[in-house]
């Protein structure tokens, strides 16, 4: 492809990932209705278990180190790389899927799920899983998150945890040294149930609601962690069980323990910024 084809290709994608943001761009016709509005059956709120061996999380939180000043956990949240290899409590473990994706109540009669995180019309179509290296008190392997009973499921052990987390992520094998790295899916009709064409935007704003919820709750209890976009959707679709098309990982996010006398190496994952005199 000659350079002119390949900066019209590129032309041509960014018009069409641009679409997102445009609500005009999705117009339909006046006879156009979503399924919610054509009364179809709403899709359950949330995924059923996968296994049999769910175990219940703890929620009473008051034994953790948790920075309650709030402007100080909003300045100290950063990207952090480099993480010590070090494991994280179960309880910590909780209290982060609690700040992500926790169901504080049920609205109606199970039509919506009311979160520690907002979700355009409370749809909340992400699901959670995580590749756990090091928390105390579990085996490594791959979970999935119970977000109405607040539980784990183990659902798998990939060869070599470490290398897979690379493989994963776009090779990015740095978040191999995390404690555990949530994997987030998207149940697209969940949501396309009541947006029908016009879903795909609010579920790109509200997958950024988790992430940084997590941020901030990992800052609170000293941990770090950096949410990652280069996931091989097929290479975690596969290790997780999922079909890829009406549910599919899209977003990762390593989380693990952190100390300051990294900043240094932090630094380097910037080096490209002094080399090019930006």
């Amino acid at each position: 492809m000659d350079e002119h084809s390949l900066e019209a290709f590129a032309q041509e994608k960014i018009a069409e990932g641009r679409k997102l943001f445009f609500r005009a761009a999705m117009e339909a016709p006046d006879e156009y209705m979503t399924d919610q509005e054509r009364k179809l059956p709403q899709p359950p709120l949330c995924k059923a278990p996968m296994a049999d061996n769910a175990l219940d999380l703890p929620k009473d939180f008051s034994s953790l180190t948790i920075d309650s000043d709030f402007l100080h956990v909003i300045n100290s949240r950063k990207s952090h790389r480099v993480y010590t290899d070090g494991s994280i409590s179960l309880l910590q473990l909780s209290y982060l899927l609690w700040c992500t994706q926790g169901v504080k109540s049920v609205r109606g009669r199970a039509y919506a799920t009311l979160r520690t995180v907002p979700g355009g019309g409370a749809r909340h179509p992400f699901e959670c899983y995580l590749a756990i290296r090091r928390v105390e008190g579990l085996e490594s392997g791959l979970y999935h998150y119970l977000p109405m009973t607040h539980q784990l499921e183990r659902i798998g052990n990939p060869d070599g945890m470490e290398d897979w987390i690379g493989r994963s992520l776009e090779g990015q094998r740095w978040a191999g040294k995390a404690s555990v790295v949530f994997y987030y899916s998207c149940v697209f009709y969940r949501a396309e149930w009541r947006y029908g064409i016009w879903t795909h935007p609010t579920v790109l704003i509200d997958s950024g609601h988790v992430t940084e919820n997590l941020y901030l709750a990992a800052t609170s209890i000293s941990l770090g962690g950096c949410a990652i976009a280069a996931v091989d959707g097929a290479e975690a679709n596969r290790a997780f069980g999922l079909d890829g098309q009406e549910e599919t990982i899209f977003y990762a996010m390593p989380v693990g323990t952190v100390r300051p006398e990294d900043e240094e190496k932090e630094d380097a994952f910037y080096a490209f910024v002094r080399q090019e005199g930006l």
